[in-house]
């Protein structure tokens, strides 16, 4: 294997599969599979899922909720996510743990680093909920600063398209594909990979980030053997 630990960032829209919102129970069942065949070949997995399947502050903001209250709820989203990928992964065999960077203690364990560590080294797979626990912050930006707290060795932002292109291939036929760029060829190409404050902690801290198409079967195990899938970001 390429990677001993890695930071799997899924969007909450991904859980919608077919839905027009809320979760997917077969699309949940499907991750949770993908997610176990990389468990057992010894890989450590963490977890940073969003919440925009069930409430995205930045759009209750744009409606007249204040922006903070709108956060707030996004941050309950993705722990509501991240309860339903816990039961879907424990129904494979999974030992998983939830950690929220709110205070749910009834619900989920308080995020601490060294415990989070401890969780991956013994095979436990790692769910962090509740975004960094402020809001202006993004999901994406979660998943870059746990990746960088836990060492994890990459980002894999599993998508529904399969890499990076020069404009979005759902909208425009002629888009090329990315299979490797660097982070300054992103941000001088005005790509969009995650938000900016993100991918800058993301560019600092040296993390390559690795976007592909998670919906594809297989698809993951095969990113984290070495294979040249989707488009990876380094320096």
């Amino acid at each position: 294997m390429t990677y001993k630990r890695i930071l799997l960032k899924l969007s909450g829209e991904a859980l919608m599969g077919e839905k027009q919102y809320g979760i997917d129970s077969k699309r949940l069942e499907e991750y949770a599979q993908e997610i176990k065949a990389v468990v057992d070949r010894g890989i450590e997995v963490a977890i940073v899922i969003g919440g925009g399947n069930i409430f995205r502050g930045l759009a209750g903001a744009s409606r007249g909720m204040d922006r903070v209250q709108g956060d707030h709820m996004g941050m309950l989203a993705t722990v509501i996510n991240g309860l339903a990928l816990q039961s879907a992964c424990e129904e494979q065999g999974i030992k998983t743990r939830l950690q929220s960077a709110i205070k749910i203690n009834e619900i989920a364990e308080p995020f601490i680093r060294r415990r989070a560590m401890r969780h991956l080294e013994k095979g436990r797979v790692v769910i962090f909920g509740g975004g960094t626990g402020n809001p202006y912050f993004t999901t994406d930006s979660a998943a870059v600063l746990r990746a960088i707290e836990v060492e994890a060795d990459v980002i894999l932002k599993g998508t529904r398209v399969d890499g990076i292109y020069t404009a979005d291939p759902e909208k425009d036929k002629d888009a090329i594909k990315f299979d490797f760029i660097s982070f300054e060829d992103v941000l001088n190409k005005g790509l969009k990979v995650m938000d900016t404050t993100a991918f800058t902690l993301s560019q600092e801290n040296k993390l390559p980030i690795i976007v592909f198409d998670m919906n594809k079967p297989g698809n993951l195990l095969k990113v984290v053997s070495g294979e040249s899938i989707g488009t990876t970001v380094n320096i």
